[in-house]
C-alpha cells in the first residue's frame, strides 16, 4: 500500500492511469488487483493485493484493500484487476462491492491482460470494444514525465526484494569476518566498563548513540560505511536505546532509505531485524509502502517476534498514513503521539 506523490502527474485516461500504476506502487503488478483512491482531482494513495487463490471466496480481501483506502479518507476509486478474465473479474466485482458499502465513488474498473485493457462500466463498442484496447505504457507522457520526475517502475514485485536481499559471496565471507571481529570488541567493551556501570550497559549505550551519529554522518558525506563499520553498527542496534537513537534521527529521506537499505543488505542475518524495521519506517514515511513491506517480510521471517517490526507491519497492513503520526517516534507512542512539524523541528 502506497501513498504517494503521482497526482502531480497528468492523468486524464484509462491508458493513462494504466501507464502511472506502476509508479504508483514502484513496480509492475501482475495477478493483482489495484485501488487507485482520488481525493478531490488528486491521486493520493495506491493499495495492491494478489488475485485470491481459484478456491478462495474474493469478498474478504477486498473489503481489508477497501478499508485500506479508506482510511486515507478518500471520496473514489479506481480499481484495476491484472491478469486473465476469470480471476480479474471475481475480485474486481468484490472490490466494487465493497467500495458501494463504504460509499466511495467508482471512477473504472479495468482489467488488463497481455497488454491490453477493458472496462466494465463502459458497453460502447467505440471506446471500450469487444477484444479490448492495446495499450503502450512506454509512449504514455505519463511515463515520461514520471521518469523525467525520478520516480520508478520495478519490473516486477521481486526485483524491488532484490533490493533487500542479502549480498552474498566474498562480501557475506567478508561481513561474517567483520562481526566477529565487532564481537570481540562488545566483550571488551563490557568487561572495561566501570563496576558501577551494571553489565555495561552505559557504556554500550553511549557507543551505540556514537556510532549511529558517526554513521548518518558519514553517509550524509556521501561516504560508504566499511565492513567494520556497519559489523560494529548492526550489533549495537541489537540493544533497544541505540536501536531508538536511531530511529528518532530516522525520516523519509531518500538518503535515509540509501543507507539503511545498504546496511541491511550487508548484516548478518541474526543482526538485521533493526535495520530492516529502520529502513521500513524511512520507506513508510516517503510513501514507498511496497519498499517498506519487503523490508518487513526480511525482518519478520527471521525475527518473527521482533517488536518495532511487529507494530510497523500491523500501520502497514491497516493503511495508517505517516501524516497520521507526524513527529513519531521522538514525541510519542501511537494514540499519544503530539502533532509538530517535520524533520526541521526535531533535536
Amino acid at each position: 500500500m502506497t501513498s504517494t506523490d503521482v497526482h502531480r502527474l497528468a492523468v486524464r485516461s484509462p491508458a493513462d492511469l494504466l501507464a502511472a500504476v506502476p509508479y504508483l506502487l514502484g513496480f509492475h503488478p501482475a495477478d493483482s488487483v489495484v485501488v487507485v483512491a482520488m481525493r478531490g482531482r488528486r491521486v493520493v494513495f495506491a493499495a495492491r493485493a494478489d488475485l485470491p487463490d481459484p478456491a478462495e471466496a474474493p469478498a474478504d480481501r477486498a473489503r481489508h484493500l477497501v478499508g485500506v483506502v479508506r482510511r486515507q479518507r478518500v471520496d473514489a476509486a479506481t480499481v484495476v484487476g491484472y491478469g486473465p478474465a476469470h480471476r480479474v473479474t471475481p475480485a474486481v466485482d468484490a472490490v466494487r462491492d465493497a467500495l458501494d458499502e463504504e460509499g466511495l465513488v467508482l471512477l473504472d474498473a479495468l482489467r488488463v491482460t497481455d497488454g491490453r485493457w477493458w472496462s466494465y462500466l463502459c458497453g460502447e463498442a467505440r471506446c471500450c470494444p469487444p477484444e479490448g484496447r492495446p495499450y503502450d505504457p512506454g509512449s504514455s507522457q505519463v511515463t515520461a514525465s514520471a521518469v523525467f520526475a525520478g520516480q520508478v517502475a520495478l519490473p516486477d514485485r521481486a526485483a524491488l526484494a532484490a533490493q533487500v536481499a542479502p549480498v552474498s559471496g566474498p562480501a557475506r565471507a567478508a561481513m561474517r569476518e567483520a562481526v566477529a571481529k565487532a564481537e570481540r570488541r562488545l566483550t571488551r567493551l563490557v568487561e572495561e566498563a566501570p563496576a558501577e556501570d551494571l553489565l555495561g550497559a552505559r557504556s554500550v549505550r553511549a557507543a551505540g548513540v556514537a556510532a549511529v551519529r558517526d554513521a548518518l554522518r558519514r553517509h550524509r558525506r556521501g561516504e560508504r560505511l566499511g565492513d567494520d563499520e556497519v559489523a560494529w553498527l548492526t550489533l549495537l542496534l541489537t540493544q533497544i536505546p541505540v536501536r531508538d537513537h536511531a530511529w528518532e534521527r530516522t525520516d523519509g529521506r531518500d538518503g535515509d532509505i540509501a543507507f539503511w537499505s545498504d546496511v541491511l543488505r550487508r548484516a548478518e542475518p541474526e543482526l538485521i531485524a533493526a535495520p530492516a524495521s529502520l529502513l521500513a519506517f524511512a520507506a513508510w514515511r516517503a510513501g514507498q509502502g511496497a519498499l517498506a513491506a519487503v523490508a518487513l517480510e526480511r525482518a519478520l521471517a527471521r525475527h518473527p517476534d521482533y517488536s518495532l517490526a511487529v507494530l510497523l507491519d500491523d500501520l502497514l497492513r491497516r493503511g495508517v498514513p505517516p501524516s497520521d503520526l507526524d513527529g513519531w517516534p521522538a514525541v510519542g507512542l501511537p494514540g499519544v503521539v503530539r502533532r509538530r512539524g517535520r524533520r526541521g523541528s526535531r533535536r
